[in-house]
């Protein structure tokens, strides 16, 4: 075996892999050097992942690191261990692991996922578009990873990310019984809550602009970035920013998403465009609409809400997807995980490409909702709206405010992302 085709081929590999991963070039791999190493091509929990990657039952020191020798055999064992994990997932021992597969591994668990989700997890590994796992895409992507069973493996997939962009946040809503036990649930959750509650408040002011000029915007007034923030603050001065914020943030909760998936877009417009003293709060501003314009108030934009999702959904999913896979065909030989920065910057674009191609939509369910709390402005249906914009601004009536929307995108995904880990530590949830 040791002298075989398929040895040499592996030896050469791990070869790449250790001189990759040796960075100051002293024919060892330290500590340092692979929770770097693990961050950038796995995206994995380094502080866990090095410590137990550098403890093989050699007995080599964790401290000075592993030599080539050391750092093969580990591999070796490693790959001996995923390829027992790969065919405890593999039910049918066809060599995939397929969407089917993971709904059942899960299943075994206690936990029920969506086709969805176990579509989006096959996405996260599947490098060659086949819409299924094999060995090989196993193995590249958890050779560094410290996972013992497939506890672990279910673990990972479940709680490896969670990012808002002020528009939707991803927050586990299902937990294993052991997680429940251990009270890992609760801390997820209010990792995420806060992560997403911080990011919001911070990206407040833009996301209120976007409202603003997606509402007061037009050809005559020429209302931009920086006119808008001044008529704003001139208005109701600095903390005017932030209104509609309270809302946006009571959202993130499953439960309000639940409560408000109907509803919530009408008062944070209303709330948002609101004068000084005009609402005392939201209640307020919800028993107002109901009593001056009717219970149909609160679901103005109901249907180019849900019209919006279809383009942005598609398209951010497909661009996404492609992105991927083309900077692991160029730049990845090694791993099947392009690593936590690349998945950002290809979720940052695709999610940009969705918003164009679903921003008027988007638009249009903002004035709708709007429309009656201006004075003299003309109650019209969507495709009325849609006629009046066009015929009044053209194409470009169509993208008021995207500017804004834009410029929160980045900065939402990355405060985020770096207040959820750091919450994540500091509650001590720990990621496998």
């Amino acid at each position: 075996m040791r002298g075989g085709p398929g040895e040499a081929e592996r030896r050469q590999r791990w070869g790449r892999l250790f001189e990759e991963l040796d960075s100051n070039k002293d024919g060892r791999v330290d500590v340092h050097e692979l929770r770097q190493g693990l961050a950038r091509l796995s995206g994995g929990d380094p502080d866990r992942g090095a410590q137990q990657g550098l403890s093989p039952e050699g007995g080599a020191d964790p401290d000075g690191g592993l030599d080539l020798e050391e750092f093969t055999q580990y591999l070796q064992e490693r790959e001996q261990r995923l390829l027992l994990l790969f065919h405890s997932l593999d039910r049918n021992q066809d060599g995939h692991i397929d969407v089917s597969e993971i709904q059942q591994s899960f299943r075994a668990l206690g936990i029920s996922i969506s086709l969805e989700q176990a579509e989006k997890i096959l996405h996260s590994m599947d490098r060659d578009g086949t819409m299924t796992i094999d060995w090989q895409e196993w193995r590249d992507h958890f050779l560094l990873h410290s996972l013992e069973n497939v506890e672990d493996v279910l673990y990972f997939w479940k709680h490896s990310t969670v990012l808002d962009i002020g528009e939707c946040l991803t927050v586990p809503d299902e937990f294993s019984e052991q997680e429940k036990l251990t009270g890992m649930w609760w801390k997820q959750l209010v990792a995420g809550a806060v992560a997403g509650a911080v990011s919001r408040t911070g990206t407040a002011p833009l996301d209120r602009l976007k409202v603003f000029m997606q509402v007061h915007a037009s050809k005559t007034n020429r209302l931009n970035i920086l006119g808008g923030l001044r008529s704003m603050i001139r208005e109701g001065g600095v903390r005017s920013l932030w209104r509609g914020n309270g809302i946006n943030v009571l959202k993130i909760a499953p439960e309000s998403a639940i409560k408000f998936m109907a509803y919530e877009q009408v008062l944070k417009t209303r709330l948002t465009l609101r004068r000084t003293g005009q609402y005392k709060g939201l209640l307020d501003c919800a028993w107002q609409l109901l009593e001056q314009e009717g219970p149909r108030a609160f679901y103005r934009g109901y249907l180019p809400n849900v019209l919006g999702i279809i383009p942005y959904a598609g398209i951010d999913l497909a661009i996404y997807e492609t992105l991927k896979n083309q900077w692991l065909q160029q730049y990845s030989h090694d791993s099947a995980d392009p690593g936590i920065l690349v998945l950002l910057a290809c979720g940052t674009i695709s999610s940009t490409c969705g918003q164009i191609a679903s921003y008027p939509l988007a638009l249009v369910r903002t004035r709708m909702q709007a429309q009656a709390s201006i004075e003299g402005a003309p109650q019209l249906s969507m495709l009325g709206l849609l006629r009046h914009i066009l015929s009044q601004e053209g194409v470009l009536g169509l993208y008021r405010g995207i500017a804004p929307n834009f410029m929160k995108v980045i900065p939402a995904v990355s405060i985020s992302y770096v207040v959820y880990e750091n919450m994540k530590q500091a509650l001590g949830v720990t990621s496998r």
